[in-house]
């Protein structure tokens, strides 16, 4: 029986990424298609849409009279959300969060600073709310009501900053923040220091002082990597 809301899409490719990513299918496995159909109990057209969809993640290349091969991490779509949540819940969850950790340190402060120059009224008012949000939800361990704020605020300044590469890295961001709180990789309430950042963050952008927005982010990417330092050592 299919969980409620998903079909059998969505089961195979649910379970099938998770185990390529994990390492239960090593590089260079071949997996058949009609062992995967019996495995999972459905046909081989949902399981041959489920392997174009990892073909468009690197996951897998599929070749005539060879099969479906799984590709060795370096071929990988690392910045695909769907692999960054697989590997989250996997073996490699510390590795890949100090990945994403580190591009957001290099790539957040900047975009900040442009947010600055750049963000329209708008903007600016998005980067407020969703700092207050995160005031209002920084206790009680309300973890979930604070990413909704959290994440929202980081697509803002991400966007606001004008630079298009740097708005299309808005769900790498979302997919690391989420997976920290989805995999308890946070303390039970945000630090205090970092939610009072983010607020001064909103205010400096508001102003168009982009040398404080830049500094204040690095302060708390930094602060970031400080608590996988004491969460997942």
């Amino acid at each position: 029986m299919e969980k409620q809301g998903q079909g059998p899409h969505t089961r195979v490719l649910e379970a099938l990424g998770p185990a390529i990513t994990a390492g239960d299918h090593p590089p260079g496995t071949v997996l058949r298609t009609e062992e995967l159909a019996a495995a999972f109990d459905v046909s081989r057209t949902v399981v041959r849409e489920v392997i174009r969809v990892l073909e468009s993640m690197r996951l897998v290349t599929s070749r005539r009279r060879v099969g479906v091969t799984v590709l060795p991490p370096e071929e990988w779509n690392v910045y695909d959300p769907r692999v960054i949540s697989w590997r989250l819940a996997g073996r490699d969850r510390p590795r890949q969060l100090r990945s994403l950790t580190v591009l957001r340190s290099a790539v957040e402060p900047v975009a900040a600073g442009l947010a600055a120059v750049h963000a329209d009224p708008a903007q600016c008012a998005a980067l407020t709310e969703h700092a207050m949000g995160m005031v209002a939800t920084s206790r009680g361990q309300q973890l979930d009501a604070y990413l909704v704020h959290d994440t929202a605020f980081h697509r803002v300044v991400l966007t606001a900053s004008g630079n298009e590469m740097f708005a299309r890295l808005g769900d790498v961001v979302a997919a690391v923040l989420t997976g920290r709180t989805a995999h308890h990789v946070m303390f039970t309430d945000p630090d205090p220091a970092a939610v009072s950042l983010h607020v001064q963050v909103a205010e400096a952008v508001r102003v168009g002082d982009a040398t404080r927005a830049e500094e204040l982010t690095r302060q708390i990417t930094v602060g970031a990597m400080a608590e996988l330092d004491v969460l997942v050592p």
